[in-house]
C-alpha cells in the first residue's frame, strides 16, 4: 500500500518557500522598507491564573513558566468539548531592552478581554478576541535601550458585553485562551504610513488599493496610501507605488509628491493603468505584488508589499454571479473554525497556510469563516491558493439588548475587519450581522451602510445575512438560503447562498447525525459520512442562475462549548488526518491530463490530476458494495488478478441539472455492487494458498486511456510501524512555536495499513524539536492507534536542524510491531527575535507549550461552569430553537 502521504494529497512536492516571510501588519517584507520588524513571540514568561501585582514592572516572574506565542493558555485533550477549556486569567509578561526607537507592538489577536501594561503602566484594554491590538511604545516613551517591562493580563470569561457575547456554555465553539496569534514588533519612521485599524478614519488609514473598469483588455488599479507625519518639522515626501508581475516585471509606476505638515496625515492617490491584466480567480488566483514606498530623496522612510489580485465580481440577482465579465456557474465549499487539536486556536503561520490547502484540496473554491476573522496568515493562502472567502463578525446567537455598548461593538468589529482585509482578493462578501441571532432591522441596516461606507469603490465585497433576519430581503446584497428558495413564488431578489450544508441532525440535545463520523470510529460510519455529504454536496450543484451555492459543515473536527462531543463531521479530524469523504471531496477537483493546461509547476497542476480512490478496507466487516471516488470518465475494478472485472461510467451532470457546464467538475460515487465477498477471499487465501491474488485495483479511464489506479488489500499482522510527517510543502519553522503533525501507522510485511490494530504508540523527539503535550496528562504521548493510525504534534526549538523521531508499541513483544525512525529537518526563522532579558540560559522548559507538574499544581484555575439540568435545558432549548428560526436543514 502507499505511504500516508501520498494518500493525503498528491502535491505534496509544491516548489514553495519553505519559510517563506509573512506578512506584518498588512505588508509583506520588501528590501530596504524603511520600518524594521521584529519576531516578539518568543521567551514569554506565563501564568496560568490571575497573580496579584503581575503588572508591576519589579514584580519576580523568574518561577513562571517560559512560552513561545502563538500560545493556549492550557493545552486540552484532542477531545475536550463541553466546557472542558480553561476559561480564566492568564498572565504573559517580557523584559527586553527596546532595540530602536518609535516602536509599536503588534499582536494579532488575544482572546477575551485584555488590559496590557509597559513598565507597570496601562498602556492598552481591548476587547474581543479576534482582531489585533495594537501598542504604541512611543506613547509610553520608550526609546532605544531603554528596558522595557510589557505585561498581558488575558481574560477568556464569559462577557456579554462584546462580541461574540454568548456564555461558552451554550456556544458551537470554544474560547480557547491566549496570546494565540502571532506578536511583531515594529519601528517606523516617524513619517509613515499609518495602520488602518490605528487610524480609525472610514475608508481610510494604511494603503487602500481599489479597481475599476476591469475587462481582460485593461483594468485600472487605484492605491490610496496614507502617511502620517510625527516629527516635529514639515517634510516633502515622494510616495511611490510600483506594480509588480510574477516575472518581477514592473507593470505600472506612479509616484506623488507631498508636503506633510507635522502632525498631520495625507493621502496620496494615484491610479495605475493595466493592460491585458493577468485576472484572478479560484481556478488561476494570479497576485501580482505592489510596492510602496515613501521616500525622502533617494532615502525610503517606510514601505512594504501588498499582493494584490485584479478581479471583477458581480452579484446579479436572478442572472447569477458573475466574475471577471463571464457567468461563475458554481460555488462549492465549506466553513472553517481556526482551532487544531491540542493547541486550540494557537495554530503557527505554517498549519494555516496547510489548513487552506486542504480546503482547496478538497476542490472548494469558497470558505465562509466560522464565526469570526481568521489568522492573517490564513487570509493570505487564500490569496495565494485561490480560495474566495466570506468574513464573518464575531457572533452566533446572541443579541444583548440590555447594554447599548454590546451594538457598538459589533460595529467598530465590522469596520476593522474591513479596514484589516479589504486589500484581498480572496474576499467576496462580508457577513456583518450576528449568526442566527434575532436582531433589530436598523443594526441590519447600519451594518450594511457600514460595508458600503467602509468600501465605497466598484466591485465592493457583498453583504450576506439570512433572508430571515430582519432587514435583510429587501436590503442586502446577497441572502443566505437553500436549494429551491430561487424557484418560490416570494423568492427574494437578491443571489442565494447556503452558508451551512450537509446536516442531518435528529436533535439539538442527542446530535445523533449521519454525517458526523469520528475517525476512531472506521470504516461504516465514515463510509455513510461520504455518501451523505455526496448527496447532500450534489444538492448545492443543481443550480440556476440565482442560487450559486453553498458552504459545508465544517471540514474540519473542532471543539464547542455546549455539547460534550466535538464536532465530528469533518472530512479530517482535528490533527487534519483525511477520512473516506475526503476521497469524495478530491474527486471533484478536474482530471486535467494536458499539464500545459494550467501549468506543471502550479498548485492547480497538482490538485487538478486524474484520481481514483478505492473507499474499501476489505475486512471481513467491509460492505459487500465497493464504492471508489474518481474524477475520471470512467472506472475499472478488478478483483483476484483479473479473474472478476467491472466498468463503470462517472457521473458528472447531478441529477436534475441539465448543464453539466460547472467551474468544479461534479463527479458522483460510482459503487460496484457485490464486488467484495469475505468467504470468497478467505477461500482463496486458506483453501488456495493465494492469499496475495485477494486484492483490488481500480483504474481511472480518461479517452479509452487509465491514467491512474489504486491498488488496495486486505492488511495481515501488524508487523511493522511506519512514519511520515504531513508537511505539504511547507518547512518546519525554527521559531520555538511552529508545529507539524507526524503519523505512526501500524502495517503488515507489504506496508498495508491495519485499520484494525489497537495498540498505543510512544513516541520518543530529540534533537531541535519536542512533542506538543508530552507528559501533560492529555493521552498525547503515548498516542492510541485509530483506524491504524497515531498522530502527534512536533514543535520546533528556535534553533534550526535535525529533529529524531522514534516510535514503538507501548507494551513491546517478539511478535509486536517492530520500531522506526524518522529524521526530519527544521529551517532558520527568517525574521529576527526579541528575546527576554529574563530568561537565563536552562530557563526554557524543553517543552515550553507545556505547564510543568509543579507549576500545574500551584495553579488554581478559575473553576469550569456547574450548570443545573434546567440551566442546561434552557440553553438546548434556546439553541434548538435559533436553529429552526434560521433555515437549518
Amino acid at each position: 500500500m502507499r505511504h500516508l502521504t501520498v494518500l493525503l494529497l498528491l502535491f505534496v512536492t509544491i516548489a514553495l518557500g519553505a519559510a517563506e516571510k509573512p506578512s506584518v501588519a498588512g505588508f509583506f517584507p520588501i528590501s530596504n522598507q524603511g520600518r524594521m520588524v521584529w519576531d516578539f513571540n518568543p521567551q514569554w514568561r506565563f501564568h496560568l491564573g490571575d497573580a496579584d501585582g503581575a503588572w508591576r514592572a519589579d514584580y519576580d516572574d523568574s518561577g513562571w513558566e517560559v512560552v513561545s506565542t502563538p500560545h493556549c493558555v492550557k493545552l486540552e485533550p484532542a477531545e475536550s468539548s463541553g466546557g472542558r477549556n480553561y476559561q480564566g486569567v492568564a498572565w504573559y509578561r517580557k523584559v527586553f531592552t527596546a532595540p530602536a526607537d518609535h516602536l509599536t507592538l503588534y499582536f494579532e489577536a488575544i482572546m477575551g478581554k485584555q488590559d496590557i501594561y509597559v513598565n507597570g503602566k496601562l498602556a492598552a484594554t481591548h476587547l474581543g478576541g479576534y482582531l489585533p491590538v495594537i501598542v504604541d511604545l512611543d506613547k509610553e516613551k520608550i526609546r532605544k535601550g531603554d528596558r522595557c517591562v510589557v505585561a498581558v493580563k488575558a481574560d477568556n470569561s464569559d462577557d456579554k458585553s462584546f462580541p461574540p457575547g454568548k456564555p461558552q456554555a451554550g456556544l458551537d465553539f470554544c474560547y480557547h485562551g491566549g496570546i494565540y496569534r502571532d506578536v511583531w514588533l515594529l519601528s517606523r519612521n516617524p513619517i509613515h504610513i499609518t495602520d488602518p485599524l490605528e487610524a480609525g478614519r472610514k475608508a481610510g488609514g494604511g494603503v487602500f488599493v481599489h479597481y475599476s473598469d476591469i475587462t481582460a483588455k485593461a483594468a485600472d488599479v487605484h492605491v490610496n496610501t496614507d502617511v502620517c507625519n510625527l516629527s516635529a518639522s514639515a517634510s516633502k515626501i515622494v510616495v511611490e507605488n510600483s506594480l509588480v508581475d510574477k516575472n518581477g516585471r514592473t507593470v505600472a509606476r506612479k509616484s506623488n509628491t507631498l508636503t506633510v505638515m507635522a502632525g498631520d496625515t495625507v493621502t496620496a492617490v494615484v491610479s495605475m493603468h493595466v493592460a491585458r491584466p493577468s485576472l484572478w480567480s479560484p481556478e488561476s488566483p494570479y497576485l501580482y505584488t505592489l510596492v510602496t514606498r515613501v521616500k525622502q530623496g533617494s532615502r525610503t522612510l517606510d514601505g512594504g508589499a501588498t499582493r494584490i489580485g485584479i478581479r471583477s465580481v458581480e452579484f446579479r440577482g436572478a442572472d447569477g454571479f458573475w466574475l471577471n465579465g463571464k457567468h461563475y456557474r458554481q460555488f462549492i465549499g465549506g466553513n472553517r473554525h481556526q482551532d487544531f487539536a491540542y493547541v486550540g486556536n494557537a495554530v503557527p503561520n505554517s498549519q494555516q497556510w496547510r489548513d487552506a490547502l486542504r480546503l482547496k484540496s478538497l476542490g472548494f473554491n469558497i470558505i465562509r469563516t466560522a464565526h469570526y476573522p481568521q489568522d492573517p496568515s490564513f487570509m493570505d493562502a487564500c490569496d495565494e491558493l485561490g480560495l474566495f472567502i466570506i468574513v464573518a463578525t464575531p457572533g452566533w446567537q446572541f443579541w444583548n439588548s440590555s447594554d447599548p455598548r454590546f451594538e457598538q461593538r459589533v460595529y467598530k468589529n465590522t469596520r476593522d475587519i474591513i479596514r484589516r482585509d479589504r486589500n484581498h482578493p480572496c474576499v467576496l462578501m462580508w457577513e456583518p450581522i450576528l449568526n442566527e441571532t434575532r436582531f433589530p432591522k436598523d443594526f441590519a441596516l447600519k451594518s450594511l451602510q457600514i460595508t458600503k461606507d467602509e468600501y465605497p469603490y466598484p466591485y465592493r465585497p457583498a453583504a450576506a445575512a439570512d433572508v430571515n433576519s430582519a432587514g435583510v430581503r429587501d436590503n442586502y446584497d446577497v441572502v443566505y438560503g437553500w436549494p429551491g428558495d430561487d424557484a418560490k413564488a416570494n423568492r427574494p431578489k437578491q443571489c442565494i447562498f447556503t452558508r451551512e450544508f450537509g446536516e442531518y441532525v435528529d436533535d439539538w440535545y442527542a446530535h445523533n447525525c449521519i454525517n458526523r463520523a469520528s475517525r476512531s470510529w472506521g470504516e461504516r460510519p465514515m463510509l455513510v459520512q461520504a455518501l451523505s455529504l455526496a448527496k447532500t454536496t450534489e444538492e448545492m450543484y443543481r443550480t440556476g442562475g440565482q442560487f450559486i451555492g453553498g458552504a459545508q459543515w465544517h471540514p474540519f473536527d473542532h471543539q464547542r462549548g455546549y455539547h460534550p462531543d466535538p464536532y465530528w463531521g469533518g472530512d479530517y479530524d482535528a490533527f487534519r488526518q483525511p477520512k473516506t469523504v475526503y476521497w469524495f471531496y478530491a474527486a471533484q477537483n478536474k482530471a486535467v491530463t494536458d499539464r500545459n493546461e494550467v501549468g506543471a509547476d502550479s498548485v492547480l497542476a497538482r490538485l487538478n490530476r486524474p484520481m481514483v480512490h478505492i473507499a474499501h478496507e476489505m475486512t471481513p466487516f467491509s460492505d459487500s458494495d465497493v464504492v471508489v471516488f474518481s474524477n475520471c470518465d470512467s472506472v475499472r475494478l478488478t478483483t483476484y488478478d483479473g479473474e472478476k472485472s467491472w466498468t463503470l461510467p462517472v457521473r458528472h451532470t447531478p441529477e436534475g441539472c441539465s448543464d453539466a457546464e460547472l467551474n468544479t467538475q461534479f463527479s458522483a460515487p460510482v459503487i460496484f455492487h457485490d464486488a467484495w465477498n469475505f468467504w470468497e477471499a478467505r477461500d482463496h487465501s486458506y483453501k488456495h494458498k493465494a492469499w496475495q491474488k485477494v486484492k483490488m485495483v481500480a483504474e481511472g479511464i480518461i479517452g479509452g486511456r487509465v491514467v491512474c489506479s489504486d491498488v488496495r488489500m486486505p492488511s495481515r499482522r501488524s508487523t511493522k510501524l511506519r512514519l511520515s510527517v504531513d508537511e505539504m510543502g511547507r518547512k518546519l519553522v525554527a521559531d520555538g512555536s511552529d508545529f507539524v503533525v507526524v503519523v505512526c501507522e501500524v502495517t503488515d510485511d507489504n506496508g498495508n495499513v491495519r485499520r484494525l490494530a489497537k495498540e498505543n504508540i510512544r513516541f520518543t523527539v530529540t534533537g531541535e524539536g519536542r512533542i506538543v503535550g508530552d507528559n501533560a496528562g492529555i493521552n498525547a504521548n503515548p498516542r492510541a492507534v485509530e483506524w491504524g493510525s497515531a498522530p502527534i504534534l512536533v514543535q520546533s526549538t528556535r534553533r534550526a536542524g535535525r529533529i529524531h523521531i522514534h516510535a514503538e508499541v507501548q507494551f513491546p513483544g517478539a511478535h509486536a510491531p517492530q520500531p522506526v525512525d524518522l529524521d526530519i529537518e527544521s529551517v532558520p526563522a527568517e525574521m529576527p527575535f526579541v528575546l527576554n532579558n529574563g530568561v537565563k540560559a536552562g530557563d526554557e522548559n524543553t517543552a515550553p507549550a507545556v505547564m510543568s507538574a509543579a507549576a500545574t499544581a500551584a495553579v488554581t484555575p478559575v473553576p469550569t461552569a456547574r450548570l443545573t439540568d434546567k440551566q442546561k435545558a434552557d440553553i438546548l432549548k434556546e439553541v434548538e430553537q435559533q436553529q429552526a428560526d434560521f433555515g437549518i436543514k
